[in-house]
């Protein structure tokens, strides 16, 4: 058991310097080397470029662009980038966001210890993996057995969602995703339309309840 993930070379990236600890611990346990750790979606992409290491495992909510936008940037520059993402929430647009954005696997942050071992072992070798409590509700959700509204944002608006209700001004929002403040605010305008919130507070309660972002 102790040997299953040698030579490996991961790097972390959650921002509770707790969780990336007993992370680290329990990679190099079973012989994986941590290479780096990052607090944000930002370090995490900069890090993964200069460390190039077999894999990155990553929290999707954290500060800044957070782990979803974090995971787009990243394979942009590095399409051969192997990523796990991780959330403490069971909702199948999560990892369904996630697979799409191209990471490597997903796994609920209430697995196992074992599971953990296994998920990152399977995507530092370029393996797919999927929380196998979630496989179902993913498959559901693919087949459209989904109500959550949001499902119809386009992945643009999403990305704009999340820095939205993450409190970032229409202007922040513009600069980081190199868009016209009137685009954004076209974005906006169709995102409150979809998700049928009339003001940000309310996007940020949308985010809050669906598990995308941290108060």
């Amino acid at each position: 058991m102790g040997s299953t993930l040698d030579n490996l070379r991961i790097l972390l990236a959650d921002d509770h310097a707790v969780v990336r600890m007993g992370f680290r611990l329990l990679l190099e346990g079973a012989g994986a080397q941590v290479v780096g750790e990052a607090d944000s979606g930002e370090a995490a992409v900069s890090r993964f470029l200069a460390l190039k290491p077999d894999a990155l495992v990553m929290d999707v909510s954290m500060p800044g662009i957070g782990g979803i936008t974090a995971l787009e940037r990243l394979r942009a520059h590095a399409p051969e980038a192997r990523v796990l993402m991780l959330s403490a929430h069971e909702d199948a647009q999560i990892p369904s966001r996630a697979l799409k954005a191209g990471a490597t696997g997903y796994l609920s942050k209430r697995a196992e210890p074992q599971e953990f071992i296994r998920a990152v072992g399977q995507v530092a070798r370029g393996k797919r993996y999927l929380d196998p409590e979630l496989a179902p509700q993913l498959a559901l959700a693919q087949l459209g057995g989904t109500s959550d509204p949001l499902e119809a944002l386009t992945e643009k608006e999403f990305a704009v969602f999340i820095q939205l209700a993450q409190g970032r001004s229409v202007s922040e929002v513009a600069s980081s995703h190199n868009l016209s403040p009137s685009t954004v605010g076209t974005h906006l305008y169709h995102i409150k339309q979809k998700l049928n919130a009339s003001n940000a507070a309310e996007l940020t309660l949308i985010a809050v309840r669906s598990g995308l972002i941290e108060v």
